[in-house]
């Protein structure tokens, strides 16, 4: 590896370190650029801008300084994509995609004790909107990239490298795009590595788990509508359409679903189990989980299906009872759990109350393989106190929309972050940050996983 200072770079936080390859010095400075070009998605035409082609431009930029060709498709002006393939000295065998995101969710900048485009460094973090979502990710790609080429590696089969637009807002830009009209860019690949997972979680024992998302949860949205008699406010009324919405999603809001045991939720627990030195019940996983910290209610969310009541529309005038009103419900179910779960929200429901359903779909990816393997090396050969174990996304990534073209898709952004570090508290929140030694580690890591794999 090369242990040279990257010149670009000129803030006193970037002063020249001999135990920091270039790659990793380059992944920093990549992922404050990226931050500070503010790629902001409203989900508004009007608002959003351009940020997705800048930081589109600046990838390429940098992806020619080292003579890589790259292919830029803007779906509509300022809606960015970038491409950019390694060839393998074996086409014939399936090819590794890497994607991640370029758009953020917008940022009350006021909330923030740091700038949220400023990309400044503090005391050891890198502060901004998408240090975690995923600019973090998208750097380091870049930094990858680069460091392949300049080393002369070649690797055994294809890597594609892509960076997404509008991941925040439904993919319609992004990933469904070009799974839809240009699919023949991701002609051979089989397998993707991106978001959610990959960062270290320390156990109360001090041994460190990886978690690797190798399954998500499918969108299962509703929206109720109750229907009663109109009337004047001041007069009792038995038929209040917002009472009984209330009771409605009181009961759903509150309702535990039961625990399933999918392979991935097994495989989860038994490597926690072995971990620990431990066996959980399935009875009181709940509480028995609550010594995981910040990772508990991840796990909690991936046990079950789940249902959060999110809007509520009623009403016209405060002296009239309403003839309808109308509630917002997120639902997120497990795989192979639609019907079922259909079925006990109706029940819980009752009559009286119509139910739209808008439905995604779920994904999984082998548990066990030659990738998974890898995976698990690549974490071990940085981090010998790490164990990668896999995991159900509770939410949703991009993988979702390659999975349609048959990518079995993987949550691994690795990074090892200090004891009771929220990794996941931090997605779309104030102060988001990120160690800049974790960046550090997720390029040693996926280093060691591209030149194996």
């Amino acid at each position: 590896m090369h242990k040279t200072i990257i010149t670009h770079l000129t803030d006193d936080t970037d002063a020249y370190d001999p135990a920091v390859s270039l790659a990793e010095t380059e992944a920093v400075g990549f992922v404050r650029d990226l931050i500070r070009i503010r790629s902001v998605n409203t989900g508004d035409p009007a608002t959003i801008g351009d940020g997705e082609a800048q930081a589109a431009y600046y990838i390429t930029g940098k992806l020619a300084e080292v003579g890589l060709s790259a292919t830029v498709i803007e779906p509509v002006p300022g809606r960015a994509n970038v491409i950019c393939r390694l060839k393998g000295r074996a086409p014939e065998l399936p090819g590794l995609l890497l994607h991640a995101h370029l758009d953020v969710v917008p940022a009350q900048e006021e909330e923030w004790s740091v700038p949220p485009f400023a990309g400044e460094i503090r005391d050891g973090m890198l502060y901004g909107r998408g240090a975690v979502d995923m600019k973090n990710m998208a750097g380091i790609m870049l930094a990858l990239a680069r460091s392949l080429v300049r080393d002369g590696f070649k690797p055994e089969r294809d890597i594609l490298f892509m960076w997404f637009a509008d991941e925040e807002h439904g993919s319609v830009y992004g990933s469904q795009w070009l799974t839809e009209q240009e699919s023949h860019l991701f002609e051979g690949v089989s397998e993707a590595i991106s978001e959610v997972g990959g960062f270290s979680v320390t156990l109360p024992n001090g041994k460190r788990a990886y978690p690797l998302a190798t399954a998500e949860k499918g969108v299962a949205r509703m929206k109720l509508t109750a229907r009663g008699t109109a009337s004047h406010g001041a007069v009792i009324n038995d038929d209040n359409a917002i009472t009984r919405l209330a009771a409605a999603v009181l009961r759903l809001g509150t309702h535990r679903f039961a625990v399933q045991r999918t392979p991935h939720i097994e495989a989860l627990i038994s490597g926690l189990e072995s971990l620990l030195d431990t066996r959980f019940d399935m009875e009181h996983i709940d509480e028995q989980l609550e010594a995981l910290g910040s990772f508990a209610p991840v796990i909690r969310s991936s046990l079950r299906n789940t249902i959060n009541p999110t809007m509520l529309n009623a009403g016209y005038r405060r002296n009239v009872i309403p003839s309808s009103a109308e509630a917002i419900l997120d639902g997120r179910i497990l795989p192979g759990a639609k019907e079922a779960f259909v079925r006990e929200v109706e029940e819980i429901v009752g009559p009286g109350i119509d139910v739209e359903w808008t439905f995604g779909w779920t994904i999984e990816a082998p548990v066990e393989g030659p990738l998974m393997d890898l995976m698990r090396a690549a974490i071990e050969k940085e981090d010998p106190n790490g164990t990668v174990v896999p995991y159900l996304l509770p939410g949703g990534s991009d993988n979702k929309l390659l999975s349609k073209i048959g990518i079995a898709g993987y949550g691994f952004v690795p990074m090892q972050v200090p004891a009771g570090f929220d990794v996941w508290g931090l997605f779309h929140a104030v102060d988001e940050r990120v160690p800049v030694a974790a960046l550090h580690f997720g390029v040693r890591v996926l280093t060691g996983l591209l030149r194996n794999c």
